[in-house]
C-alpha cells in the first residue's frame, strides 16, 4: 500500500495535471486505481506551490463526473448482462440486482452522493446505478453535486494540512488524513474551552 502511495505521488508529481484527470476519471468508471490517493497528493503539491490548488479541484470533480458517467454507462448497457449471464457465481451475481434494483430505486440519490466518499462505492456506484437503471437525470446531478464537494472538500482538506497530510497518508493511509483533521479541530476546540474558562474565571 504504502509503495503504491509513493509511486502515485512520484507520477503525479512528474505528469502533474493529464494524470491527475486521467487517474480520477479511471477510478470513478469502475478501475481500481487510487484516485483519492492522485486527488491528496495533487493537493499537497499545490500547497508546496508545485500545482494550483483551484486547477486541481476543477480537474478532480470534472473527471470524476466524466468517469461516473462513462461507469453508469458501461453498467447501464453491459452490467445487467454481465450480472446475469450463466456462469460461476451466477446466484450472487442475481442477488446482487436482486438487492440493488430496489435499494438504488429507494436510496438512489444519497448512494451516488455519499459513495464519493466511500472506497468500495467510489468505484462501483455508478456502474451499479447504470446496471440497476437509476434515471440518468437524477444520476447526474447527485453525480454532479457528489464529484464537486468530494474535490473541493478532500482537495482543500489536504492543501491547508500541507506536509502533514502527505505523512499521514504515507502511514495510514487516508483514515491517517481524517486523524490529523480531527487531532486539529479538537485541539482547537479545547483551546478555545480553556480560553473561555480563563476569561469566567477572572470574571
Amino acid at each position: 500500500m504504502l509503495a503504491a502511495i509513493i509511486d502515485v505521488k512520484h507520477l503525479v508529481q512528474v505528469f502533474g495535471y493529464p494524470l491527475l484527470f486521467l487517474i480520477v476519471m479511471s477510478e470513478s468508471g469502475g478501475l481500481p486505481v487510487p484516485g483519492e490517493t492522485g486527488l491528496i497528493t495533487a493537493a499537497v503539491l499545490a500547497s508546496q506551490g508545485k500545482l494550483k490548488i483551484e486547477l486541481v479541484i476543477a480537474l478532480a470533480a470534472a473527471a470524476a463526473i466524466v468517469g461516473d458517467n462513462i461507469g453508469y454507462l458501461i453498467g447501464r448497457k453491459g452490467g445487467r448482462w454481465l450480472l446475469e449471464r450463466p456462469g460461476p457465481f451466477l446466484r450472487q451475481r442475481r442477488q446482487v440486482l436482486t438487492t440493488g434494483q430496489p435499494f438504488f430505486e429507494r436510496h438512489g440519490p444519497k448512494a451516488v452522493f455519499f459513495g464519493r466518499f466511500v472506497l468500495g462505492l467510489r468505484v462501483w456506484a455508478s456502474w451499479l446505478a447504470g446496471a440497476t437503471h437509476m434515471h440518468w437525470r437524477s444520476f447526474v446531478l447527485w453525480n454532479a453535486l457528489g464529484g464537486i464537494t468530494w474535490a473541493t472538500g478532500i482537495g482543500l482538506i489536504a492543501y491547508f494540512l500541507g506536509h502533514s497530510a502527505s505523512n499521514a497518508i504515507e502511514a495510514f493511509g487516508l483514515y491517517g488524513l481524517v486523524a490529523v483533521l480531527v487531532a486539529i479541530v479538537s485541539a482547537l476546540v479545547v483551546h478555545r474551552r480553556h480560553r473561555r474558562g480563563g476569561r469566567d474565571t477572572d470574571g
